[in-house]
């Protein structure tokens, strides 16, 4: 089984409530070093612009290349449920290594930590799911934009469209994304 992410871009404001809950949660003081991030991408030019936010964490992909890129086997895909976890205390640190992120198509791991970071990513709540519960981030959207859950139960809720604005999916990695794109036609440059 692969757990994933479903994200709405259709009803996402940019409020940023998944990125703060998620730090808030994690007791993350920069949201610059959270495990979430909203990308804003403007397309169009006046009168028709279109402003889309994408809200991206680590996307537990299928063939995930930061783990395949990390040298000491820091990073690994749970099997039972394809969550990616870290391993912090084996992370060669950020001044050292990084090659995960190199590695990683969407710029998701972060190095947190005053000497030789060490890499931090989303791990979709797993103490959270273990207790039944959603990911913080999903909890906290007043716009019920995020959910979470296995990808075929995802899939047969939501459809399979895996691009949108601001988001390109990769086959290479095959990231557990399900995504509504807020625009579909038009002018849209990034469809």
């Amino acid at each position: 089984m692969q757990f994933g992410f479903y994200f709405d871009q259709s009803r996402c404001t940019g409020c940023y409530a998944c990125v703060v809950a998620c730090c808030d949660w994690y007791d993350i003081g920069d949201p610059a070093d959270g495990r979430r991030r909203l990308v804003e991408t403007e397309a169009g030019s006046f009168p028709e612009v279109q402003l889309s936010y994408m809200s991206l964490s680590c996307l537990h992909c299928a063939r995930p290349a930061c783990a395949a890129a990390c040298p000491a086997g820091a990073i690994v895909k749970r099997p039972e449920d394809g969550i990616m976890v870290v391993d912090r205390e084996q992370c060669l640190g950020g001044d050292v290594c990084g090659a995960c992120l190199e590695a990683c198509p969407y710029d998701v791991p972060r190095f947190v930590g005053e000497d030789n970071p060490r890499m931090q990513m989303c791990t979709m709540c797993s103490d959270r799911l273990s207790a039944g519960k959603q990911p913080v981030c999903v909890a906290a959207c007043p716009m019920r934009a995020l959910d979470c859950g296995p990808m075929d139960e995802l899939q047969k809720k939501y459809g399979d469209t895996r691009s949108a604005a601001g988001f390109e999916w990769s086959g290479t990695t095959e990231p557990s994304l399900i995504i509504k794109p807020r625009y579909t036609g038009g002018n849209q440059d990034n469809q």
